[in-house]
């Protein structure tokens, strides 16, 4: 197979279809008295996936250009907002097809995982975040990395080196880091499978990440924290690794902002903002594994798929 995006949607369409039929409970449920969907559910999240790989934004400009262009490969594309109900209808079906895919692919299992907080910016005018439906759930927040104020959401994210996404939350600007990462140790089945085989995993964060309590409850799940010392504490192991993998994460975070336009996701509400980030998540991880399976030198390069 060749690194191109009509080949990716083809091995992802096929991956979906197969993996949706195989586990029906994982679809929305749809009465099976009425109206029969024209589009398929693969295809729906093959579209979703090709909208994010072409930086389309917008849900109507894309669904203009792929009634263009791929006619061949959708001979049925929904309006504006029958797409727009569907992707978000797919949301946990999405999420479930992440971590299936990457079982898939052959860099899945990786020693070394890596976390971090991106801003997910929602507004910038007062008046927007004043009758925003986002309000109460996104805030304003600092962002260190680009020494700037935001209002909107955070982005936390538990990779591999390779990129693909072991485990995610979506919060406020101002949630714990610490907390939201218990919580997505706790909530992720992949990562809960550590103390039970015995497997010991290394992760990296930066210095948000501390306090002996938590450090202790990360041990006992079997897995051994890396950051750097804090101001006041003593010199901590592996400090050689810490530049390296600091720049590993900073990379897989500037793929999600710079080549899938994660701040430019176009969501108004909740559910519109979770299934838009659900989406870029998806498209990342299908480059990854195409680029796997293709056995490209570069797994986390979506240069082939951008235009």
């Amino acid at each position: 197979m060749d690194a191109d995006l009509d080949t990716l949607a083809t091995a992802f369409y096929v991956a979906a279809d197969d993996l949706l039929k195989a586990h029906p409970e994982r679809v929305p449920y749809r009465p099976r008295i009425g109206i029969s969907p024209m589009i398929s559910d693969a295809e729906v999240m093959t579209l979703a996936v090709l909208q994010a790989m072409l930086g389309f934004t917008s849900e109507a400009r894309w669904l203009r250009h792929a009634k263009e262009n791929y006619r061949g490969m959708f001979p049925y594309l929904p309006g504006q907002t029958g797409y727009n109900k569907r992707l978000r209808r797919l949301g946990e079906c999405m999420i479930w097809f992440i971590s299936a895919l990457n079982e898939r692919a052959d860099v899945c299992c990786d020693d070394v995982w890596v976390v971090d907080s991106t801003p997910v910016e929602c507004a910038r005018s007062k008046d927007t975040v004043r009758r925003s439906d986002l309000a109460g759930w996104a805030e304003y927040g600092y962002c260190a990395s680009h020494s700037r104020w935001f209002w909107g959401l955070r982005l936390h994210l538990v990779c591999t080196l390779h990129g693909l996404p072991v485990g995610w939350a979506l919060t406020g600007a101002k949630a714990d880091e610490r907390q939201v990462f218990l919580d997505i140790l706790a909530g992720t089945p992949a990562m809960n499978r550590l103390q039970s085989d015995g497997h010991r995993q290394i992760l990296k964060g930066d210095k948000n990440y501390y306090g002996a309590e938590f450090e202790d409850t990360v041990d006992q799940a079997g897995i051994e924290l890396l950051r750097p010392a804090r101001k006041g504490e003593k010199p901590r192991p592996g400090s050689r690794f810490f530049k390296p993998l600091r720049q590993i994460i900073e990379s897989i975070n500037d793929t999600l902002n710079g080549q899938l336009n994660l701040e430019q996701h176009g969501g108004r509400t909740p559910a519109g903002v979770t299934a838009c980030i659900i989406q870029r998540l998806m498209a990342m991880t299908a480059a990854i594994w195409h680029n796997d399976q293709t056995g490209q030198a570069i797994r986390r390069c979506l240069t082939a798929y951008d235009h």
